[in-house]
């Protein structure tokens, strides 16, 4: 893991001349007033390990008739330099063997030499870049889709069975009705059928009397005809016989009433209405129990997804351990980017720069004097934790800066007796 060890600079953009070794771990502040160069230490430190498309558009400091030079050593051994009218790299290594851009690529990460570059993002950005790194991008943007998909269809269900079940609930009940409607036809055939039996048994009655009729002209023929009384005696005792059955069958017949037939023909179109209006609440609930079982699906579907997801990051190297990605933003602690503590960012965003290239041991970071003091403290514990080195600027010639630029220069050591860094809270 690669840190800086020391650095010099002259006549680039605003400095005249610069020179800081800054603490191994922990947090160096350079400090200053508005204008003296503080920024411009740290350009010079990415255009002179992140190359020339980090050089400033002008360079030569203002009134300068000598050529920028720039020098940085790094604790690896290498040592990197840019001097000379068209700024030529040298690059040498330890054993003094020369290299380029390239060898210098192959341990610098671009983030970490303009860290609020990658704070300034999009929410999606951050995230896709953390993404990028853990190598699950793809697939959990693919659950996501398929989650807000599901999330869609469900809220659609759940406010369908809501409007059902308040529909079936609004509906009238009927007691005491048949389950399904009625046909006038069927009860017209009913009341055709009981006037049949009816009228069997009134002619079952009539029947009665005829006997009876013929049993009194009978007794008259044996009263005027004694002569032939054996045969009419006999005849006489057969048509007792018959008669005394026939009332007894006629005694036993009870006629069927057809009033209530009558009724509910009259009565149709109202009863109809009635068992029409139950059959439509009774759909009513059975589409709001329909609804219900697809939004209780979905859900499922949706815990199911949520859980791949989890999964899915549970399973990657993320940077941080609470460290997670939802609904294509960082979360961090619980909490969002932009409700997370400065210190909680400044921790997130180093540490995915971190993770994009290992051997990147340090990051820069310009205009921090929009963090309080107790921010620059948990910062700086964490770095000096992890055994990282941050160099920032920030607005001040207050005790946290490690050193302090005035017009363009460093403070001598005399006259600045011991430069500070930020390390376990302590400067």
């Amino acid at each position: 893991m690669v840190k800086i060890n020391s650095l010099e600079f002259e006549n680039v953009k605003r400095i005249k001349a610069v020179r800081l070794e800054p603490a191994k771990t922990g947090l160096t502040v350079i400090g200053g007033k508005n204008r003296q160069g503080k920024t411009s230490v740290l350009d010079s430190l990415a255009w002179v390990l992140g190359g020339d498309k980090y050089k400033p558009s002008s360079p030569q400091r203002e009134g300068s008739v000598i050529e920028p030079h720039l020098k940085v050593t790094l604790d690896n051994g290498i040592i990197v330099e840019r001097s000379g009218k068209n700024s030529s790299l040298k690059v040498i290594d330890s054993t003094g063997n020369k290299g380029g851009q390239q060898l210098l690529n192959s341990f610098v990460e671009q983030f970490a030499l303009n860290l609020p570059k990658f704070i300034n993002q999009s929410d999606k950005e951050k995230a896709d870049t953390l993404l990028k790194i853990i190598g699950v991008g793809d697939k959990l943007y693919k659950l996501e889709a398929e989650e807000q998909t599901l999330y869609n269809q469900r809220h659609t269900i759940g406010q369908i069975a809501d409007q059902k079940s308040k529909f079936a609930k609004e509906m009238p009940v009927y007691t005491n009705v048949p389950p399904e409607p009625i046909s006038a036809s069927d009860l017209i055939k009913q009341q055709q059928e009981i006037l049949t039996r009816n009228g069997e048994n009134q002619r079952k009655r009539d029947n009665c009397y005829a006997l009876q009729a013929e049993r009194n002209r009978l007794a008259d023929k044996v009263n005027s005809l004694r002569e032939e009384l054996k045969k009419y005696q006999s005849l006489l005792i057969k048509a007792d016989k018959d008669m005394e059955i026939a009332f007894k069958s006629a005694e036993e017949l009870t006629d069927e009433s057809t009033s209530e037939l009558e009724k509910n023909i009259s009565d149709i179109e109202e009863l109809n209405k009635k068992i029409y209006a139950n059959l439509d609440r009774e759909k009513a609930e059975i589409d709001a129990e329909g609804y219900q079982k697809q939004y209780a699906d979905l859900t499922q579907q949706i815990e199911n997804i949520r859980q791949q997801k989890s999964e899915l990051l549970n399973s990657a190297s993320l940077p941080l351990a609470e460290l997670s990605v939802k609904n294509g933003k960082l979360i961090y602690k619980g909490f969002e980017w932009d409700n997370m503590s400065g210190a909680d960012q400044l921790i997130v965003a180093t540490s995915i720069v971190r993770k994009l290239n290992p051997n990147c041991g340090f990051v820069l970071l310009d205009k921090l004097e929009q963090m309080d003091n107790d921010t620059l403290i948990e910062f700086g514990e964490w770095l000096d934790q992890k055994g990282l080195q941050a160099i920032a600027t920030r607005v001040s010639t207050g005790d946290e800066c490690s050193i302090i630029i005035e017009d363009g220069m460093s403070k001598e050591p005399e006259e600045q007796p011991q430069q500070k860094s930020w390390k376990a809270g302590v400067f």
